[in-house]
């Protein structure tokens, strides 16, 4: 099956807008540039999948992306038989896929997977790099520009969804959070295309709701969701509009916070 296998599918073939915050980009080459597997960590929205996808384009390099659940299984990741009209054919997973064919692997909030599940990609994680097929009876040597990447959210850690010592200490790791007011204000504007102006607006919204965590929010508003109201302001609908149906509604169902939120969107749009 892997022999008709198109790679070339998974290239990023357009340059994704990334804002750098720090030295990230630099150091995530040099874990490249090793192979170094590579853990990412920060706030949901905060831009951690769209800065994996700007370093493959950046590296030229395949970026197999898997958005973790807790009903996926050990066997979504690497493979299964499946029947056909032949009888019984092998199918790769996209982690067995990346392994073969040299592709970044990038699996997207891993700790909704079972724990079960995460143990298939500790040999891919040090100096054996493999990945045992146990169904197939084979061993598959990764690819020389194989890396493996995985993303979680540290706010909704506890005791049933966080990643085991034994598997955080087998990568490197990046922090990730959401950028200061000013280059947020130029992620937003560059994203919509709406003005700085709004776009300022819109992350001081941002801002008054992530001092919210804690105290009635799980998470705070997200990059991802201040560029969904900008957008929709640039379809026309009107700001309050637009805040209420992307960074009020998404984030709470409780009367009390989504008042809060009302009030400030109309605080900072009443001139």
């Amino acid at each position: 099956m892997s022999n008709h296998f198109d790679i070339k599918q998974y290239e990023v073939a357009k340059e994704p807008f990334y804002q750098a915050q720090g030295k990230e980009i630099a150091l995530y080459e040099a874990a490249y540039n090793a192979r170094l597997p590579v853990l990412l960590k920060g706030p949901t929205g905060c831009g951690k999948s769209r800065f994996v996808e700007y370093m493959a384009w950046r590296l030229q390099k395949p970026l197999i992306t898997v958005a973790c659940n807790e009903d996926m299984t050990a066997s979504d990741l690497v493979g299964r038989y499946l029947l056909d009209a032949n009888g019984t054919t092998w199918i790769d997973g996209p982690l067995t896929l990346a392994a073969r064919h040299g592709a970044i692997c990038y699996l997207d909030e891993v700790v909704e997977a079972r724990q079960d599940t995460t143990v298939v990609i500790h040999p891919l994680t040090d100096h054996r790099r493999t990945l045992p097929l146990d169904k197939k009876g084979e061993l598959v040597q990764a690819h020389k520009d194989f890396q493996l990447v995985i993303s979680y959210n540290p706010g909704y850690q506890n005791l049933m969804k966080d990643l085991k010592q034994s598997t955080k200490q087998r990568f490197a790791g990046l922090e990730f959070d959401y950028a200061k007011a000013e280059v947020e204000t130029g992620i937003v504007s560059k994203e919509t295309g709406i003005s700085t102006e709004v776009a300022a607006k819109l992350v001081q919204i941002g801002e008054a709701a992530r001092k919210l965590k804690g105290h009635g929010l799980d998470e705070g508003i997200s990059t991802r969701l201040l560029v969904y109201a900008a957008t929709l302001i640039q379809q026309g609908i009107e700001t309050t509009d637009a805040c209420r149906m992307a960074l009020v509604c998404p984030i709470t169902d409780d009367a009390d916070i989504r008042d809060t939120l009302e009030h400030a969107i109309d605080a900072v749009f009443a001139d």
